[in-house]
């Protein structure tokens, strides 16, 4: 039963209105994407500008030109292990294969030197150079580069090789990954789109306290307060 009329009805016309919105925030029709596409991609051209730690990383494992590390890495599928080869044998290792296993053994440095200037390539979006490097698509060869470099980490923790261990996850954090996510995007600067990024942020805040007091003036429009 309504015990205020006004109450609930405003709260009725705000919803429908809040509804709306919604509706046309998933239409395609901010550059041919809905809304929250266009602001996704909006902030993740916006952040790579600000992500780059590829020559910071390379100070890092610079450091350990001159360490010989030997690991095996065990993959899923002989494929990814025939394709991971090259990955390693570019840095300067030594590869032996047996079917999903490998025994890479070689100078750390040099390897992860290899892997960065991978990295440079994907997050510049010169995924062609790639795979022309080895012969296949880019995602496909920096899948392989997270996966190896995982069992690789895996491997010298084992080995109690820490601080081995330690360069190579960072580079998997700060270099692999962000070549594999922001490959595609075109970095921008934020004051390129202050604008949008005001008003979508703003707009944030008001759609979200919009909805909150379209179901509170229903409830209470029903006779139901808020106590403290």
């Amino acid at each position: 039963m309504i015990a205020h009329k006004k109450e609930f009805f405003g709260g009725v016309v705000m919803m429908a209105g809040f509804i709306v919105v919604l509706i046309i925030v998933f239409m395609p029709i901010f550059a041919g994407q809905n809304g929250l596409d266009y602001l996704d991609n909006l902030y993740n051209t916006i952040s790579k500008g600000s992500a780059y730690y590829i020559p910071k990383v390379k100070k890092e494992a610079d450091a350990f030109t001159g360490t010989s590390v030997g690991v095996t890495l065990v993959m899923a599928e002989e494929e990814r292990a025939t394709q991971t080869v090259p990955l390693f044998m570019k840095g300067g290792a030594l590869v032996n294969v047996s079917g999903k296993e490998l025994k890479v053994s070689g100078d750390l440095g040099n390897i992860l030197d290899n892997c960065l200037a991978d990295a440079d390539l994907m997050y510049n979006n010169e995924g062609e150079k790639l795979s022309a490097k080895y012969g296949y698509e880019a995602k496909r060869i920096f899948l392989n580069w997270w996966v190896a470099l995982n069992h690789m980490e895996a491997d010298l923790k084992h080995q109690k090789k820490f601080k081995e261990a330690k360069v190579v996850a960072i580079v998997i954090k700060k270099a692999v990954e962000l070549g594999y996510n922001y490959y595609e995007v075109d970095p921008q600067k934020i004051g390129d789109k202050i604008g949008i990024v005001i008003f979508s942020l703003v707009f944030y805040v008001i759609y979200t306290l919009w909805y909150g007091f379209s179901i509170m003036f229903m409830f209470e429009g029903c006779g139901m307060r808020l106590e403290h």
